[in-house]
């Protein structure tokens, strides 16, 4: 009995720790043997079929629409031999069709005169109410600022229910479908790559430990390097991540490298080709642990604690100091300070505008089509949002490397912050919003209220 039960562990986990090794050992040097593009290209054919399956006169009376793969279809460069098409999806998070708040009502705007409304009580409607009472109901529904803190909604489903709030029963091909996604995805992709994940953990504590032990040198630098390439690049195996990297001749080389931030993996993504020093806030528990193991490499990291005013300014000299010295690594920060849905950047903190020096700027797009990468950290533990993470079929995204910025003689630090936040929208296709993303959190100050007030009661003023 014990010699077949060691057969059938034999014969399960030879080919299990063969596929592990098969991901592991390539993604160490960062090299490619074309499978994950051979995945994505059968995840193509795939979500086609769901697309044909939801044709269906029961679909089409449900008005569900999965899009039209071909008419979307973007290419990809991965390498000089190797090409993967993907859709080039747009967001659809629209949730009702709304008007211009920059406009009036069509009633309303043949009396407005030098952007003021001459009425008389004589001439009052029923509709100059309706309309703004129309425009408030409409930012109750759908306003531009909270809907940046939810899944990003596609036009097409991709079989991840989470990434689709429209997902409804169609049809029984299409259920089958899906059962059969659930199952590759749970009980193959899953175990795969919490293995890879295991590895990764246990290479960071080994090769933090290591580190810490060297003197600061030359040697412990290069050590360094390659250690943290070697980790990210594995820790990016996990999710079958695909990154496109454009303008590499604009990797940062020091000072400071910001970026729209989407989820926590983007420290990943970038550090696939690049080696950086860390800014951000202290976390306990799986993060905490984390951000312990990388502190420990000599590398000059900096946590902090946001709700701590003391520990701004310890920040601000430290950010200062860091940046003043060239041997330093560049230091990577977020200065949207949050996570935002992949749509949009939000508002920029002035603050690592303010130290002086380059700034390397990078805009980073996702293809949610094969799995959303948005960390709504209020609603789940990292834990949680990593096991999202493992189950979905792939990360797919673009990297550009903008030319490095520098902060003119008159310009204030928030100008150059929006400068520099409105070159990264730009380049990666995103909406350039001034609401700060701390608003996930906190409730909205009386002072965007009172703007907003003012700009209606302008409309409706009289003499």
């Amino acid at each position: 009995m014990e010699q077949l039960l060691l057969v059938i562990l034999g014969v399960t986990l030879t080919p299990f720790m063969f596929l592990v090794l098969l991901i592991v050992v390539p993604g160490c040097f960062g090299l490619s043997l074309g499978l994950r593009h051979l995945y994505i290209n059968f995840l193509l054919r795939m979500f086609e079929l769901g697309n044909k399956i939801s044709q269906t006169p029961t679909a089409k009376e449900t008005h569900f629409d999965f899009g039209d793969e071909e008419e979307n279809d973007d290419e990809v460069e991965k390498s000089d031999d190797e090409k993967t098409v993907v859709p080039n999806v747009n967001s659809a998070n629209e949730l009702i069709h709304k008007e211009s708040t920059k406009h009036l009502a069509h009633g309303i705007k043949q009396r407005v005169t030098n952007g003021k409304l001459n009425w008389s009580p004589e001439e009052f409607q029923l509709s100059d109410v309706c309309y703004f009472t129309k425009k408030g109901v409409e930012a109750i529904i759908d306003d531009e600022v909270t809907k940046r803190f939810t899944a990003e909604e596609l036009p097409s489903w991709n079989l991840l229910t989470r990434t689709s709030m429209r997902y409804q029963y169609l049809n029984i091909r299409l259920t089958l479908l899906w059962m059969a996604g659930f199952v590759f995805r749970y009980f193959l992709l899953l175990p795969v790559r919490l293995a890879v994940t295991i590895i990764c953990m246990l290479y960071l504590l080994v090769s933090s430990a290591f580190l810490g032990y060297l003197p600061d040198s030359r040697l412990k630098q290069i050590v360094n390097k390659y250690s943290s390439l070697t980790l990210h690049r594995m820790f990016c195996r996990c999710f079958s991540a695909i990154i496109t990297f454009h303008n590499k001749e604009n990797r940062a080389k020091g000072g400071i490298c910001v970026a729209n931030h989407t989820s926590p993996i983007d420290i990943a993504i970038l550090s696939f080709d690049n080696v950086y020093a860390f800014i951000g806030q202290l976390h306990s528990g799986f993060m905490g642990m984390v951000q312990r193991a990388m502190s420990r490499t000599g590398t000059d990291h900096i946590w902090f604690e946001r709700s701590e005013m003391r520990d701004r300014k310890k920040v601000t000299e430290r950010l200062r100091e860091h940046v003043n010295d060239p041997n330093k690594l560049p230091i990577l920060i977020f200065p949207e300070g949050t996570c935002i849905n992949n749509t949009s950047v939000m508002q920029f903190k002035k603050g690592s505008f303010e130290v002086g020096g380059t700034i390397w700027p990078v805009a980073i797009k996702y293809n949610s089509n094969f799995g959303d990468p948005f960390w709504n950290s209020s609603k789940y533990s990292m834990v949680r949002y990593l096991l999202m993470m493992l189950t979905s079929w792939a990360i797919v995204c673009d990297v550009w490397y903008l030319p490095p910025m520098v902060r003119g003689e008159d310009e204030e630090s928030i100008d150059f912050a929006n400068r520099v936040k409105a070159a990264i929208a730009k380049q990666g296709g995103l909406l350039d919003l001034t609401w700060d993303g701390q608003l996930k959190r906190t409730r909205v100050k009386s002072i965007y209220k009172a703007k907003e007030q003012e700009e209606y009661s302008k409309m409706i003023k009289t003499d």
